[in-house]
């Protein structure tokens, strides 16, 4: 493996270096600008030599950091992740990190351009979670990047990942949550809003629930898929959001009541409507013909009812809600866990950790197991 420097300007040089011969037996070339002291640029060249050697090297390229995001949600993200987060990928690399490095070449980005983005996103009082959330996407898509020899190392390992201050919860008293429920109008959304508070569920979960997977006489319902809508994908039905997703949920006799009644009116609904009674894979929550709702409607819908009544309350509050209502009565972390769908309990805990009341039992119990041990 062999190379050679040649002065270009008083501190530049050019570094011809080769990488042997490609399959038709052509010898291949390489030529690198160099800066520096001659000493400097030899250093640099002994380098890339190693680097060969060692089978560490990367081809120089004036790819941008832009056309490589395109590349990389072309050829990676459109195969691995669902519509939503690929919008989600696309929008944070475009708007954060292409607007403001794009044109740089991605073997040139170094963890300071990195590192520059994220504070100048703090200052234009951009949330934690977003910074965090595109120190992640970066992070894999420079992995990425160096399994595909496109750059010699990931250079978002070298950065510190943005610090999200805990936040506190949306979680309604049981006076806002009359509040809530009382302002809503028209049997639909309060169906919905009943069912959500006591299952927990998520929005598109309970878009896509159908009533087959509603078992009255026992109480439980199933969560089998969820519904997603994005601009690129547009409304899918797809697998829970996580592996933990497809679950039995129990139900209290007040949600089976509310199931009865919106069962009911449905089936008065579509008989006027001449459309025949529902089948068993009909939506519990369709629209007047039977089809599935967009989760744009739901929280379009939320939105408005919450704006006329004048309260501040997200769709997602009924979750919290639920959640917290079974850690104030004690319920354990494993089985709230698993009736949320979350993919581990290490995730609930990560989110309400700080609503569980310490248990002071530690010690008695103790003293009880150790009694008559001496």
């Amino acid at each position: 493996m062999r190379g050679n420097i040649t002065r270009r300007g008083k501190s530049s040089w050019r570094f011809r270096y080769d990488l042997g011969t490609d399959a038709a037996g052509s010898r291949q070339r390489r030529y690198v600008t160099l800066r520096g002291t001659k000493a400097q640029a030899q250093a640099e060249a002994a380098k890339i030599l190693a680097s060969l050697a060692g089978g560490m090297h990367v081809d120089p390229s004036g790819e941008t950091v832009a056309a490589f995001v395109e590349r990389w949600l072309k050829d990676w993200a459109d195969d691995n992740v669902s519509n939503k987060t690929w919008a989600r990928y696309a929008q944070l690399l475009r708007k954060h990190l292409c607007a403001r490095v794009g044109a740089v070449p991605i073997q040139k980005l170094r963890a300071a351009d990195l590192q520059t983005i994220y504070a100048a996103m703090a200052r234009d009082g951009l949330a934690d979670r977003t910074r965090l959330h595109l120190h992640r996407v970066v992070s894999t898509m420079l992995k990425h990047a160096a399994q595909w020899g496109a750059v010699a190392r990931n250079v978002a390992t070298m950065v510190d990942a943005p610090r999200v201050k805990a936040s506190e919860l949306e979680i309604l008293a049981p006076e806002q949550l009359r509040a809530v429920l009382a302002s809503l109008r028209g049997p639909e959304l309060r169906a919905i809003a009943d069912v959500a508070l006591g299952t927990g569920l998520r929005r598109g979960e309970l878009l896509a629930l159908r009533w087959q997977d509603v078992a009255l006489d026992t109480a439980v319902l199933r969560v089998e898929q969820a519904v997603e809508q994005t601009t690129r994908g547009g409304i899918v039905i797809k697998a829970p959001k996580t592996r933990h997703g497809g679950r039995a949920v129990s139900l209290a006799p007040s949600t089976i009541t509310v199931l009865r009644e919106h069962w009911r009116a449905q089936q008065e609904a579509r008989l006027a409507l001449g459309l025949g009674k529902a089948p068993a894979d009909g939506f519990v929550f369709a629209n007047w013909n039977g089809a599935i709702r967009s989760p744009h409607w739901l929280t379009q819908a939320w939105r408005k009812a919450m704006k006329a009544a004048g309260i501040k309350a997200t769709f997602h509050s009924l979750r919290h809600t639920h959640a917290s209502t079974l850690i104030a009565a004690g319920l354990d972390v494993l089985t709230i866990s698993r009736r949320l769908g979350h993919g581990s309990p290490v995730i609930t805990l990560g989110v309400y950790g700080h609503l569980f009341r310490p248990d002071d039992r530690a010690a008695a119990i103790m003293e009880k197991a150790l009694a008559g041990t001496e």
